[in-house]
């Protein structure tokens, strides 16, 4: 970062000389933007860093699941059902013999697709809905807020079951359900920030230069409420990862031999009492990827805080 120096002046002594005055260095400021402060006291929160390192290993490890040197998640072994940890099976066999730790790894890329995905589609519907209602208000801003009223009045889990039910048990159909039920926060979320935003000093000065509206709300208004957005997609991945396992656990998940962990829950429940590590370590990893991304959401909600300085 460059300095600038204070112009040197002189000065008239009593034996008449000159003396010039030592030049002073003001140091220029340096400005950093709101991403880089973000992600700066992101780094500082201590579990926000524990559960960024936790899921980048569980993507690391889905997306390498074809690599490891794992056996097929659905090939059983004979003579090994319920079999307890090995050193050849380090987390033990299912009821008819499938290696777990094998399905536990190809397990974690359908949860995390079904929470990207997911997320994905309540970002589309959330965005569109919440930000139509929040820029133009009146009568726009009233049937939509009531149109998101009807959808919000139903339990979440009571009706993606619904809509499971009624267009099958599929992993497009889970992504479709979850989206479907879970926008109706982001939308209001949207909505409260466009409608603070659209009376800014700067969206007043663009609207007078004539911009478009799609120019408004593309490059004025959504990118300014993208922090309270990002912060509610990555609280909407565990909620994601845990509707998926509950529809797995009663039977309107992915089928099998597909693995998955609400799946293996499900499946492993029927022994919990001889062969409790059938469900203990699904469990464990539900709850574990849960609670990452919780300490994620967590962290970017402290770090994205304009008024958090610290």
């Amino acid at each position: 970062m460059s300095t600038t120096a204070a112009p040197t002046s002189t000065s008239t002594l009593a034996s008449g000389r000159l003396a010039v005055e030592p030049a002073v260095y003001a140091p220029a400021r340096s400005s950093r933007g709101l991403w880089r402060d973000a992600w700066r006291r992101l780094l500082r929160n201590r579990l926000a860093v524990a559960g960024m390192i936790l899921i980048g290993f569980v993507i690391l490890v889905a997306l390498l699941a074809d690599v490891l040197p794992l056996p097929d998640p659905a090939y059983q072994f004979p003579n090994s059902s319920y079999a307890r940890p090995t050193a050849q099976h380090l987390l033990g066999n299912d009821q008819v013999g499938r290696d777990v730790l094998s399905r536990l790894v190809h397990g974690a890329r359908l949860s995390l697709s079904v929470a990207v995905f997911a997320q994905a589609i309540i970002l589309v519907i959330g965005l569109t809905i919440g930000g139509l209602a929040g820029y133009f208000g009146g009568r726009i801003d009233n049937w939509l807020m009531r149109f998101t009223d009807v959808f919000y009045a139903f339990p979440d889990l009571l009706f993606v079951i619904i809509i499971t039910t009624a267009l099958g048990a599929s992993l497009t159909n889970i992504f479709l359900a979850i989206g479907l039920v879970n926008w109706t926060d982001l939308a209001r979320l949207v909505r409260g920030q466009l409608l603070t935003l659209r009376e800014r000093d700067f969206v007043l000065a663009a609207r007078s230069l004539g911009a478009s509206t799609p120019r408004l709300l593309l490059q004025h208004l959504l990118p300014n409420s993208a922090g309270p957005v990002i912060v509610r997609l990555t609280y909407g991945i565990p909620q994601a990862i845990f509707t998926e396992a509950v529809l797995s656990f009663i039977g309107l998940g992915v089928r099998p031999p597909q693995a998955s962990w609400g799946t293996m829950v499900q499946q492993g429940n029927e022994a919990i009492f001889s062969a409790p590590h059938l469900v203990l370590f699904p469990a464990i990893a539900i709850a574990l990827t849960m609670l990452a991304f919780n300490f994620l959401g967590d962290g970017l909600r402290d770090a994205l805080d304009p008024q958090n300085t610290r």
